[in-house]
């Protein structure tokens, strides 16, 4: 394990380059025997200094759930990161491209709970029987750390890359539709960049939100009543511009659109 003074140090780091927008080299680079729990170390001090700074924890988003996610990152393993009130649009918003970096779109469900969630035996049913409802979501991609050469270790300590969300369209009871077989296309400026099915998401995207639970148990947490949980992408990430239009069609469960500017 890393040394506290390092992971404040790292924490600092992405704290200066998400107000200036920037990005800084490689942690792994620097810090070759950083490991994943090293990672989460620096996510939490982050989460916790937001907390400090008033802002409301609202759930948490996960990444790299998909064989599509891990084959464009090279990255093999889920991962997660906190989600807060600030960094949560309605549909139809009016974003600032600016407040991000490296900004992308990804295309995903969202969980929102009726009951707390807590590991380390969750399974997918414990998943369906605790969510309220799930809806359309975007998640916007926002890297506060180099692109090339990223890892697992990188990714998690930049809170999973997560910038923040767009939600809309139509919630839906778990058992409303085949979760398994929610599909969307996904549109840059009227043209379809995307496509993809939710069932690419551990073969069901209540599988993620499983893994998330166990996995917050290993780190003392739990998911909570309300939380709102990203439970992964299931198409590429694709890159935004300023001046662009995004919209997600996911059919029966209505659109979601946003603009960058």
């Amino acid at each position: 394990m890393l040394e506290e003074e390092t992971i404040t140090a790292i924490a600092d780091e992405l704290a200066a380059a998400e107000e200036a927008r920037e990005t800084i080299p490689l942690l792994t680079a620097r810090y070759p025997d950083m490991t994943v729990e090293d990672s989460y170390a620096v996510q939490n001090e982050w989460r916790r200094r937001g907390i400090a700074a008033g802002r409301r924890p609202v759930g948490r988003k996960i990444g790299l759930t998909s064989k599509v996610m891990q084959a464009a990152t090279g990255i093999t393993e889920p991962d997660y990161g906190a989600i807060f009130a600030d960094m949560v649009f309605e549909n139809g918003s009016v974003i600032e491209h600016s407040r991000f970096s490296n900004v992308r779109i990804e295309v995903e469900l969202a969980f929102v709970l009726r009951d707390s969630l807590a590991g380390p035996d969750t399974t997918v049913f414990d998943v369906l029987r605790a969510t309220e409802y799930v809806v359309p979501a975007l998640e916007i991609l926002s890297s506060r750390i180099e692109m090339a050469g990223r890892t697992i270790v990188d990714t998690i300590s930049d809170n999973a890359a997560m910038g923040g969300m767009v939600y809309g369209g139509n919630p839906v009871a778990v058992d409303a539709v085949d979760l398994r077989w929610v599909s969307a296309l996904l549109y840059r400026n009227e043209t379809i960049e995307e496509s993809g099915v939710a069932a690419a998401v551990l073969n069901h995207p209540a599988n993620g939100v499983a893994w998330l639970a166990n996995k917050l148990a290993q780190h003392g947490d739990k998911l909570d009543p309300g939380d709102i949980v990203l439970a992964g992408s299931f198409t590429r990430p694709m890159w935004v511009h300023p001046g662009d239009t995004v919209t997600a069609d996911y059919r029966d469960l209505g659109a979601i659109t946003c603009r960058f500017v």
